[in-house]
């Protein structure tokens, strides 16, 4: 009875938050993570492949950069778009690693490149516009757009096509609403890698339609195993609708520094400027000097980290591919495996019906003690996404429990 007062008392408390946040969903990933640790305090030896966070220290060249800035007393407020020098570093990177040619006014440094996005799709979008999300697409792409008061409109795509949309589903998709694009490559939760001819292929649709803009996600560009990174806004007639979003979580093992950073045009790049003027200002004094550094270096000098992912999946694919029901593909980049496990939709396992993505993760997470996240999240929801940004021991644990469940 007194359970039942408070839930309806929470009821009422939450019809008189915003509309926008109750229309907001939770981030899946996040809500896994979460889930994870409370099993993990009650004493279950859960292992987590649901969080995209490399289990790498960061490198020690940048840490004592951070250290060199502390002795240096920097403490104080920093200039909302970042420091100059590490605008200039960014140029600089954009050029050496991407062949694109920024200046620092073109540059807004955030807190994370979720913030990065954020405020481009804040300062792009108004009320009715469409937001077009290549899918699988990252989970927050739908809620910032939702956050924008924008409508995002799934392009499907399956593992049988690498999970890339071809040009043909692009024209499709397009209405005279259709405002922006995101793609994503390396992708998070495929890890697919587009090639330079077909981004060049999409392009050539874009080109018809100038009033759509593009939001490139370069995230895990360095966490790549041949294909090689491509920009998208190396297409010339491109650049100028394109806004290049990057940062040093995933590459650099500094998930916790919350930096992330634009290319773009000056005028979104102002405008973004303004927007994160009135809600965060500038990003951490400290984390903004070890990013120099980290930027500055060789690009080698984080490729210990890149083999390790590489021989990582390499292991995963081949113990999976021996799962009856995991159906696989070979991902180029980032440090996620995402099998349609469809298979198993219908069937019975421990008592369970598993009807979809969402049941199939919860069956692991409680019956196998491995926590994944539901491709439902990511717009596949024939899909779940595992990151093996975990040790090799912990890798081969998890799937010698999982198919001890699923035989």
């Amino acid at each position: 009875m007194i359970a039942k007062r408070r839930d309806s008392a929470i009821t009422k408390k939450m019809k008189q938050l915003s509309d926008r946040i109750n229309s907001l969903p939770t981030s899946a990933t996040l809500a896994m993570a979460a889930k994870a640790r409370e099993l993990k305090e009650q004493g279950k030896d859960i292992i987590s492949l649901s969080l995209g966070e490399p289990d790498f220290n960061t490198p020690e060249f940048i840490k004592e950069a951070a250290i060199q800035a502390i002795n240096e007393d920097y403490n104080s407020y920093t200039p909302v778009n970042g420091y100059l020098e590490l605008r200039e570093a960014i140029c600089k990177k954009f050029k050496r690693d991407n062949n694109l040619s920024y200046n620092p006014n073109q540059i807004v440094v955030s807190t994370g490149a979720k913030q990065s996005i954020a405020n481009v799709a804040q300062v792009l979008l108004n009320p009715g516009d469409e937001v077009l999300l290549p899918a699988p697409y990252w989970v927050s792409y739908s809620a910032i757009s939702i956050l924008s008061e924008a409508t995002y409109v799934e392009i499907p795509s399956t593992i049988d096509t690498d999970f890339k949309i071809t040009p043909e589903q692009l024209e499709a998709a397009i209405t005279p609403k259709t405002k922006m694009i995101f793609f994503n490559s390396p992708n998070n939760p495929s890890g697919t890698v587009y090639t330079e001819e077909e981004y060049r292929a999409l392009a050539k649709v874009l080109e018809k339609h100038p009033q759509i803009y593009i939001l490139s996600d370069e995230i895990y560009e360095h966490i790549n195993y041949g294909t090689g990174n491509f920009s998208f806004a190396a297409i010339e007639n491109m650049y100028d609708r394109t806004i290049t979003v990057n940062g040093v979580a995933k590459a650099f093992a500094m998930t916790g520094w919350r930096i992330g950073y634009i290319g773009a045009p000056e005028w979104i790049a102002k405008a973004c400027n303004k927007m994160q003027g009135q809600i965060t200002s500038g990003a951490n004094c400290i984390a903004q000097r070890a990013t120099i550094t980290a930027l500055e270096a060789p690009v080698t000098k984080i490729g210990y980290m890149v083999e390790e992912f590489n021989k990582r999946r390499d292991i995963v694919l081949d113990l999976l591919g021996k799962v009856k029901g995991f159906k696989l593909n070979k991902p180029e980049g980032a440090f996620y495996v995402f099998p349609d496990i469809s298979y198993f939709f219908g069937k019975k396992i421990k008592g369970q019906k598993i009807s979809n993505a969402s049941d199939f993760s919860m069956l692991l997470l409680e019956h196998a003690n491995v926590a994944t996240v539901t491709g439902e999240a990511f717009g596949a929801p024939e899909c779940i996404r595992m990151s093996y940004a975990a040790s090799e021991d912990q890798i081969r644990e998890a799937i010698s429990r999982i198919k001890k469940i699923v035989s």
